[in-house]
């Protein structure tokens, strides 16, 4: 049996990711007690029901503060029992988490109509701390659409797994903060900045143009072939330990040029022995304040 334990915070984009785990053929369960997670596992596993085999189930703040912090025990007591169990925890910023609920008019489940919504949601965060640091998975989605959650949640849980390693490239910019997900993260900062050319400011990484001014300087070319050689050394041991997928996430200070060109770089050449390559820019195309210097 294979089952998803999926958590975090209200706003972050949990009910959409529990729907993708349906569309993935997941049998799925929302907001149930912590307490009963034994149980339903013991049940599906005795069950002759084949829709059992992969289940998703989501846990949420509100469950009291005590079975939450059962919940990284249990977690271990399933492991031993030879359950393939994974944690999967959504969070974002708060100032994310404001707009988000301002923007539906939802009430926060910690407000209960006594508590002002930033209170909620520090209230919230504290509360389920247990959980996010007994997780396997911690997606931001402070910067994600519903389509980049998708694919997100596709390739690490999705049919990908099991077969070759799945590689995200991710460039972002570090004013927004480093990506939650990432299992190793590279500063592009010390590369010359496009940004500073007026002609260049409006432009990404993609252009050719910007293309062009970091092709001129030899310390990006050295970069690009100092992180495909640590990348290319990691893949053995990820595919050695099972594990389905890995993320490098490549930052600049605005996440428009320099991070998007080193991704872009990265991923043509892995994707030359490794398929399964997918690219993500946090910051092309986000709607927000204005790029910082990139």
């Amino acid at each position: 049996m294979r089952i998803v334990i999926l958590s975090g915070l209200s706003g972050s984009g949990k009910s959409v990711a529990l729907r993708m785990l349906e569309d993935l053929d997941f049998y799925c369960i929302d907001n149930i007690p912590a307490a009963l997670l034994t149980p339903f596992v013991s049940h599906a596993v005795r069950s002759p029901e084949e829709r059992y085999g992969r289940a998703a189930v989501g846990l949420d703040a509100r469950n009291t503060a005590a079975e939450i912090a059962t919940v990284p025990q249990l977690l271990d007591e399933l492991r031993r029992s030879g359950i393939d169990c994974e944690l999967i925890f959504l969070t974002a910023a708060d100032e994310v988490l404001l707009r988000r609920f301002a923007e539906t008019r939802r009430t926060h489940p910690m407000g209960r109509g006594r508590l002002d919504l930033r209170t909620a949601v520090a209230l919230e965060r504290s509360l389920l701390e247990p959980i996010a640091q007994a997780a396997d998975l911690i997606i931001d989605t402070s910067n994600m659409g519903m389509h980049a959650l998708r694919d997100v949640i596709a390739v690490r849980l999705g049919e990908a797994r099991g077969e070759r390693l799945a590689m995200t490239f991710e460039s972002f910019g570090y004013k927004y903060g480093i990506p939650g997900e990432a299992d190793f993260v590279f500063d592009a900062r010390s590369l010359p900045n496009p940004y500073w050319e007026p002609r260049l400011r409006s432009q990404n990484g993609r252009d050719p143009e910007v293309i062009d001014f970091l092709e001129r300087h030899t310390q990006a070319a050295r970069l690009i072939e100092d992180i495909e050689r640590f990348v290319r050394t990691r893949i053995p041991e990820f595919e050695a330990s099972r594990r389905g997928y890995l993320t490098v996430a490549v930052g600049c200070t605005g996440g428009q040029h320099r991070s998007v060109y080193i991704v872009e770089q990265l991923a043509a050449r892995l994707r030359q022995t490794h398929p399964l390559v997918r690219v993500r820019h946090t910051m092309l195309g986000t709607p927000g304040p204005a790029p910082a210097p990139g």
